[in-house]
């Protein structure tokens, strides 16, 4: 009974972890909404375009500049992807994950 139990918790955590990743957030061009990918997430930002996240549960944030300057320090690959507009949503790639950090901080003892 204990075996069994073990292995639909570990099914229902896997299943869970696996779900977590399907739904990531989205940037989403939000000053040309027919933008296929035909220019990178950083190009646009520099002809002035504006962006948005989009997060899973369908809640939008329009990223102000400094939100946009933090998250290319903490994230840099995010802007190098194919910007998309709204229309296109669909087509958007995810947010890259972002990468491990460079020193882990010391635990006080």
């Amino acid at each position: 009974m204990r075996g069994s139990l073990r292995v639909l918790i570990l099914i229902f955590l896997g299943i869970f972890w696996l779900a977590t990743g399907v739904f990531a957030a989205k940037l989403i061009c939000i000053s040309k909404e027919t933008l296929r990918g035909e220019e990178t997430i950083n190009n646009c930002l520099v002809k002035g375009g504006r962006f948005a996240r989009m997060e899973p549960d369908g809640s939008v944030y329009i990223m102000s500049d400094e939100e946009i300057k933090l998250m290319k320090k903490l994230n840099p690959e995010a802007f190098e992807q194919p910007a998309y507009g709204i229309i296109y949503l669909r087509e958007a790639p995810e947010i890259p994950k972002l990468p491990p950090p460079l020193a882990v901080p010391k635990q006080p003892q």
